[in-house]
């Protein structure tokens, strides 16, 4: 296990970086974790060999990981994207799920579901050669081409937007190891139990197959 450092989010480079409009709102944020805490994270992640994504509190790990999750979860980070967002999101409860691999399935274009209000996506690997598996801000539901931006899944890397019915993004085909953490602020707390069942029965039924 890994000895947290005591602030790992730089919320000072988040604010200095605008947010984009269209073709719906989001922002792009390298290096949100600082180099001195990424290789406590990296080495406390949950180990997940399995595709799909796991509520965090369903998960192992160690106490820089778990320092990471409080502090994205925490007042400050809250505070900082509702300034940015225009929201007050400390009136609405969150999920955070965790994911270690990547199958062939995921990344098709899709917009998130109606529950949620803002998507955080920070990604921990350390480096990322691959065509496949970066996400893209997309313009269309219909054309993975079609993009305004692309997040290289590299460690330490933010990408966060409001959800709405033109949010698409989505990604080319990746197989392997891919982790990213997603915090989403939801709309009430009964979606968020939904949510959060959800996304546990899954991971059962995925522990059953590895089994």
């Amino acid at each position: 296990m890994a000895t947290a450092v005591a602030h790992a989010l730089d919320l000072a480079r988040f604010q200095a970086t605008p947010l984009v409009r269209e073709p719906y709102e989001y922002l792009i944020v390298p290096q949100f974790l600082r180099a001195d805490a990424l290789a406590a994270i990296n080495a406390d992640y949950p180990k997940i060999d399995r595709p799909g994504s796991f509520p965090s509190d369903t998960l192992a790990y160690g106490p820089a990981f778990a320092a990471f999750l409080d502090e994205l979860t925490g007042p400050e980070s809250t505070r900082a994207f509702s300034e940015k967002f225009g929201l007050d999101l400390a009136r609405y409860p969150t999920t955070v799920t965790v994911r270690g691999m990547c199958q062939k399935k995921d990344g098709r274009i899709h917009t998130d579901t109606k529950s949620k209000i803002i998507t955080v996506l920070v990604y921990m690997n350390p480096a990322w050669e691959e065509q496949g598996g970066r996400l893209r801000v997309l313009r269309a539901a219909d054309d993975l081409d079609d993009y305004a931006a692309e997040v290289p899944p590299v460690e330490g890397t933010l990408l966060a937007f409001r959800r709405s019915e033109t949010s698409f993004h989505g990604h080319k085909t990746f197989v392997g190891p891919r982790r990213v953490v997603q915090l989403n602020w939801v709309t009430d707390e009964a979606r968020a139990r939904r949510e959060t069942a959800r996304h546990r029965v899954s991971a059962f039924f995925k522990r059953l197959r590895a089994a």
